[in-house]
């Protein structure tokens, strides 16, 4: 969430970014804010006297008391009691006007970093690398949709949609054989690469609450998205992002403690409604898939290093992999609700002649920190907001169907990645 007083004293450039971001009526929305900042500044001001004149007359009527001044003590008393329920008068407004002012906070993006480029949609993304050569498959070669039935022998299909759609429906696919043993063998691999880079692994709960997801940013902007249990109020998570970052909600960490890298594992639920066509065949779009997730907490003057360096990190998994992708620097109207600077990693899908995205790696700044109240308090003992990042490192699914794809033999068989050899257990899946 950005800071009242820094949209006060930058309206310009906050209307500039949000414009970047496409954000409608960006002049209305702020300058609304910056006048419920005013009046709230106001009334806190009356406030604030109205109780220290009501303070100083209680003071007088104990003075008056003992003086025997009667009738001046009445009086005064009185006075109080008027100054008590201007101030109770004044309390409620200054609340509604705290309200109103949440309300249009939180429907603010955040600003774009500086090197956001302009535009639109996916198509307006600037690629700045590509790596690793697209591999020539066979005659024949097919998308992982129809390689998977071909695979498995008696276990054929190894990724069975229709079972998943029986148990569960559209979007939960079974996997079975090499193909589970695969999957557990990708997020062992990630959780070692994570730890070997200075990750602290954690295991959060699967489900958060309303106020774990208002503080990362998914609530209110994502929740048609996200798998709610009304009777108890809690969400399944979309990513690890949202846990792992709350462990920090309410905490003012030491500067020694810094930077804080953490990383964890879970499966994610995204309801991805509106979803549809061949784009979304197969493992291209799940509604459960297996993600490793990289979580940052640094200081604002060493985030976007940090930034890099996690970018570094997602691109030297890939590179293990022996995977083909390149790195997409979003652009401000396809980026993220509480993104400042994102970075899109897409895997080519041989199979399928195609790119597809597989990692996000993004700084938030002060966005969430400031709806987390996640602060550092440095050796002067002054407190400031910390910045966040996060990034997939990485997401199971589409990682699994470049593979199926890329490493498609012409005896029918699939090669495993080398790295992985030792976690699964097997050369080929046949």
């Amino acid at each position: 969430m950005l800071q009242t007083n820094f949209i006060r004293e930058n309206r310009d450039f906050t209307i500039a970014g949000l414009t970047k971001k496409h954000f409608k009526d960006a002049e209305q929305a702020v300058d609304r804010i910056i006048d419920l900042d005013k009046r709230r500044r106001e009334v806190q001001q009356e406030l604030d006297d109205v109780l220290a004149a009501s303070n100083n007359k209680a003071k007088e009527i104990g003075g008056l008391m003992k003086a025997g001044k009667q009738s001046e003590a009445e009086e005064a008393k009185a006075v109080t009691a008027t100054l008590k329920e201007r101030s109770k008068s004044l309390d409620e407004s200054h609340k509604t006007i705290e309200a109103e002012l949440l309300d249009e906070l939180v429907k603010l993006p955040n600003l774009p970093h500086s090197s956001v480029p302009e535009g639109r949609t996916a198509e307006d993304n600037v690629n700045i690398l590509e790596e690793g050569a697209k591999p020539t498959l066979h005659q024949g070669a097919l998308p992982h949709w129809e390689l998977i039935k071909k695979l498995g022998k008696n276990q054929a299909p190894i990724i069975d949609f229709e079972l998943g759609n029986k148990i569960a429906g559209a979007g939960f696919p079974v996997y079975k054989g090499k193909a589970a043993r695969l999957q557990r063998a990708m997020i062992a691999f990630f959780l070692d690469e994570a730890g070997k880079a200075g990750y602290t692994e954690v295991q959060p709960p699967i489900v958060v609450n309303a106020d774990s997801g208002f503080a990362t940013g998914q609530l209110p902007d994502k929740e048609g998205q996200m798998y709610h249990d009304a009777q108890d109020d809690l969400y399944l998570i979309p990513t690890a992002e949202v846990p792992v970052t709350n462990l920090y909600r309410d905490v003012i960490v030491a500067e020694t403690e810094l930077p804080v890298r953490n990383v964890a594992y879970t499966p994610c639920f995204r309801r991805e409604a509106g979803s549809w066509g061949a784009h979304v065949r197969g493992l291209n779009r799940l509604h459960q898939f297996d993600k490793v997730e990289i979580v940052q907490i640094n200081k604002p003057e060493e985030s976007y290093k940090a930034l890099d360096e996690m970018v570094e990190h997602v691109k030297s998994l890939l590179g293990k992999l022996e995977l083909p992708y390149r790195i997409l620097r979003l652009c401000g109207g396809d980026m993220g609700f509480t993104s400042a600077l994102t970075y899109d990693f897409e895997v080519w899908s041989a199979g399928q002649e195609r790119w597809l995205e597989c990692s996000s790696v993004s700084n938030f700044e002060t966005y969430q920190a400031n709806r987390l109240k996640l602060r550092c308090k440095g050796a002067d003992k002054k407190t400031q907001l910390l910045h966040t990042l996060n990034g997939s490192a990485l997401a199971l699914p589409r990682i699994l169907a470049a593979l199926l794809e890329n490493n498609q033999q012409a005896d029918g068989t699939v090669k495993i990645p080398a790295v992985l050899v030792p976690y699964c257990g097997f050369e080929t899946i046949e």
